[in-house]
């Protein structure tokens, strides 16, 4: 079974972080989310989430993917980690692969490990880099890297885990269960 890593920041965005956490658990892979500078970690909007562990806990040896939700100032905090940065880093090096929706494609940045093409929040692309940035796909892949646009793709971009990760078969039942006709 894959297991997958997401990071929990300060100011995650709710509907990113749960949706992605659901989605790939209905695929049959395991989530482990990891606290940021803490175990309890308040999203974007104010809900507290108590994370399986904290992220300093964690190795790249121990995951297939380690996907980063999007908010602000949640997708800042993560790129100004350094345990985030590592774990990116390590995953990359390893050839294993990363994701980030919405704003935290910019830790992926910050961490080097972004590729050519790639997917963010619409305008957000200002803050990492125009060159590469497509606008018109709810999920892009490059290489060992994964992102997806905002909270409105979430789901899709879950799905795309589970395809990748879980198997076809899985994919169209959950799309069919969770009536995603839209991805």
């Amino acid at each position: 079974m894959a297991r997958v890593c997401i990071p929990l920041a300060e100011g995650f965005e709710d509907i990113e972080a749960i949706t992605l956490i659901d989605v790939i658990r209905r695929g049959g892979i395991e989530v482990v989310t990891a606290g940021v500078g803490a175990d309890i970690i308040t999203s974007a909007h104010n809900v507290k989430v108590i994370a399986d562990t904290t992220i300093d806990k964690v190795s790249a040896d121990d995951f297939d993917l380690v996907v980063l939700p999007g908010g602000l100032p949640g997708a800042t905090n993560l790129a100004k980690s350094q345990e985030v940065k590592k774990l990116l880093q390590d995953m990359d090096k390893k050839g294993k692969y990363v994701g980030a929706i919405c704003a935290a494609p910019i830790a992926l940045k910050e961490a080097g490990v972004l590729k050519d093409k790639y997917t963010a929040y619409p305008g957000w692309q200002d803050n990492i880099k125009e060159e590469g940035y497509v606008s018109d796909a709810k999920v892009v892949e490059d290489q060992n890297v994964l992102t997806s646009k905002g909270p409105a793709t979430a789901m899709c971009f879950g799905l795309e885990i589970v395809r990748k990760f879980a198997s076809q078969e899985m994919y169209e039942q959950l799309k069919a269960g969770l009536l995603a006709d839209f991805c």
